[in-house]
């Protein structure tokens, strides 16, 4: 079955319909496929792209006993769906990933120990089992350190910066709040990076992959702010990058559309942060930027066709618009504002609440050169810091 081809007609399952499914979606229909999407939200946005749309909850056995019959091959748009789900729909219709994949990357803790194990380059890091389990871990790693939930928490959720060791017992009653059987926490070393970056890698069911260019990030508040591509770094470490990335995903054995998110220090080592299984907010620039999307890759990965080409038409950047920044594009000035940048491109999402922290678009910047792209994304916060004060 890894070898058939899944042809153009053919109906593709998703689960989860954020905006990540939503993309996915509309590059699938583009290229002739119908979409599935599962999601319990009836008011996520890759519900309106659906040709068969589910909002039952993840547990529905007569769901997931249409779903399975519908799809001919089947994704996920995030790794926080149920493993257990997946487990079970992969018995019935090929998964891409897998779910042993989303099993690994699914619980920090669990994903460190196997990256730590198959020698990758990995931070510090300690297992929090209990919430009285904190003060040992941040002994052992030292402070400043991070703790994060090992599971579901993402965008700066469920994370707590460590700056000293007096911070723990501030930080142990959020714990005891949560702590319920199988929640455990990780502690990792706050690291003195240089940069955060991120690479994009595609791999079929052949073995064969195809690698983006080097991103990089800036995050505010734990949530990702701005993404340039490429990355101002030096050819060798961007190499260096490229070839850790591959050699994860194709120890995991891979299929489908990847991001390894890295940390580069300043001698230039390169630790690894975290592995997501999916297409990534930080490769929302392939959409115009390139000449396959990451999310067109998603789909020929997951249908065996080949993959597609890498090739950047152009050096990008990549705004992410969170919370009332939506508002701030969406006014009549505002709106108006962001057009005026040349080169922009604005996404709005069609999410129906607006929540603080929460991403509810973006804004990809296209230029010759990286200097003019950093200007325009300057111009760009003008527009929203202007229009959100009014």
């Amino acid at each position: 079955m890894t070898g058939d081809i899944v042809k153009p007609g053919a109906v593709l399952g998703v689960l989860g319909g954020g905006q990540l499914g939503a993309m996915f979606a509309s590059a699938a229909r583009r290229m002739g496929y119908h979409v599935a999407v599962w999601d319990p939200d009836a008011s996520a946005p890759a519900h309106r792209l659906a040709t068969h749309s589910f909002s039952q909850p993840f547990t529905d056995q007569a769901t997931l006993d249409s779903f399975s019959r519908l799809a001919s091959v089947a994704t996920y748009e995030w790794e926080n769906v149920p493993v257990t789900l997946c487990e079970r729909l992969e018995a019935r219709t090929p998964l891409r990933p897998s779910s042993a994949i989303l099993k690994i990357i699914q619980d920090r803790l669990v994903q460190k120990n196997y990256l730590s194990a198959q020698g990758f380059p990995v931070p510090a890091y300690a297992p929090v089992l209990s919430p009285s389990g904190l003060q040992d871990a941040v002994g052992q790693i030292g402070a400043p350190a991070i703790c994060k939930t090992c599971t579901a928490g993402y965008d700066g959720k469920g994370q707590w910066k460590i700056l000293q060791l007096t911070d723990v017992s501030a930080i142990e009653p959020a714990l005891r709040k949560m702590d319920r059987e199988g929640v455990s926490w990780i502690v990792e070393n706050m690291i003195p990076f240089e940069r955060e970056l991120s690479i994009l890698i595609a791999r079929d069911s052949h073995g064969q992959s195809v690698r983006y260019p080097v991103a990089q990030n800036e995050h505010v508040d734990g949530i990702l702010r701005t993404t340039i591509v490429p990355a101002d770094i030096p050819p060798a470490i961007a190499s260096r990058a490229a070839d850790l990335a591959t050699e994860v995903i194709d120890r995991l054995n891979g299929v489908g559309m990847f991001c390894i998110e890295l940390f580069q220090m300043a001698n230039g080592e390169l630790l690894i942060n975290e592995i997501a299984p999916r297409p990534h907010n930080s490769g929302h620039y392939t959409l115009e930027a390139c000449t396959v999307s990451q999310f067109e890759q998603q789909v020929r990965a997951l249908c065996n066709l080949p993959l597609g080409e890498v090739r950047l038409l152009s050096v990008a950047a990549m705004v992410n618009l969170i919370g009332q920044d939506v508002t701030s594009t969406t006014t009549s000035n505002g709106c108006v504002a962001v057009m005026t940048i040349p080169g922009a491109v604005l996404h709005l999402y069609g999410k129906q609440e607006v929540r603080p922290q929460r991403k509810m678009g973006h804004v990809t910047i296209l230029a010759d050169d990286a200097e003019t792209v950093r200007k325009r994304v300057h111009r760009l916060y003008d527009v929203l810091s202007s229009q959100s004060v009014r």
